[in-house]
């Protein structure tokens, strides 16, 4: 192996180790892994229902009707996630989404705001579905 791909191959093992790290434990970043990915595939796909499951249960009032008329068209993380607060981190993600009656495609950042939650050991969407206008 050469002596100028050792230094660069140590550089990337570091980075990569100290991307984990933000997240302190393993078992809060493999929750927000597995989380943030069945979430985001459950906006993608339109099962609301299923993304409605990642609310804390005391923030679940009746599932908005308004949803069934919601087509997602594309759905990309732009940012995160990354940790604010020991127990809290957000991911920006930018969702492209049709009105099934109008037709016409339209665009929203979702900054999403998650919290860990000890007992239950897992993670919960504390900022809300994202908001189709």
């Amino acid at each position: 192996m050469s002596h100028k791909i050792v230094p660069a191959l140590f550089f990337a093992v570091l980075l990569a180790l100290g991307g984990c790290g933000t997240f302190g434990d393993s078992e809060k970043a493999k929750a927000i892994d597995g989380t943030l990915t069945a979430y985001g595939e459950a906006v993608r796909w339109g099962y609301f229902e299923t993304a409605y499951e990642y609310l804390p249960p005391k923030k679940r009032k009746e599932f908005p009707a308004y949803l069934k008329n919601i087509r997602v068209t594309g759905y990309d993380v732009e940012k995160g996630p990354v940790m604010i607060e020991k127990d809290e981190a957000v991911q920006l993600v930018r969702i492209e989404y049709v009105h099934d009656d109008v037709q016409l495609v339209r665009v929203l950042k979702d900054r999403q705001r998650w919290r860990w939650d000890k007992d239950a050991k897992g993670w919960w969407l504390d900022s809300g579905l994202p908001d189709f206008e």
